[in-house]
């Protein structure tokens, strides 16, 4: 199974603590601390966003700007790399956006720990449904955490635990936070809407 459903209170409770704190953090401050002036606010952090056409654009975006503009916008890229990854499918992406020490903190049954973990959940996902997109809606970033809120669609055309998709159409959301270290993500926590997904595959419900 591709991903797992959490349904510990505490899970969830963090999830809407980083999702408050990123919020609040967008209030004005002075200044950053690497000593930048501060930017106006309905443009700073869009001026953080990597621009490149391959990488996957966020929907939303809200940043601590007590973080700095340097720090920020790495984090921001970081975080464009790894949804591009999710987005689609290439390595290439994950390795750039994740530490090879990395650590899943809410690892599911039967997932290899480390980097090897999303690269093997992308392809047993991408092998039901191939076509698979994931959006980036919203992106908060608050210290050294990334918070994220994706939406992944696409069609059941492929295999799944033995199940032939008929071209059902897949749409569920997913919470990730995402903890950076020196230069790459070094751990994460996620939840999965499990119950659409499985559904929608039409193998419970």
């Amino acid at each position: 199974m591709p991903w797992r459903t959490l349904t510990r209170t505490a899970a969830v409770a963090a999830t809407v603590a980083v999702l408050a704190a990123g919020t609040a953090a967008a209030a004005p401050v002075p200044a950053h601390h690497d000593g930048d002036p501060k930017p106006p606010s309905h443009s700073w952090p869009q001026r953080l966003l990597d621009r490149s056409p391959d990488l996957v654009q966020p929907k939303a975006l809200t940043v601590d700007r007590s973080v700095g503009a340097r720090r920020a916008a790495q984090e921001v890229r970081l975080a464009q790399q790894l949804y591009t990854f999710w987005n689609t499918g290439q390595q290439r992406y994950l390795d750039a956006a994740i530490s090879p020490q990395f650590r899943d903190d809410t690892l599911p049954p039967g997932r290899p720990q480390g980097p090897a973990g999303p690269l093997t959940a992308s392809r047993t996902f991408r092998a039901a449904v191939p076509d698979l997109t994931c959006e980036l809606s919203d992106l908060l970033v608050t210290g050294d955490k990334i918070t994220a809120r994706l939406v992944f669609r696409g069609h059941f055309t492929g295999n799944f635990n033995g199940t032939r998709g008929k071209g059902q159409s897949v749409e569920f959301n997913a919470i990730d936070i995402q903890h950076v270290g020196t230069d790459r993500i070094v751990e994460d926590w996620h939840i999965e809407d499990n119950e659409t997904l499985l559904t929608q595959l039409g193998v419970r419900g």
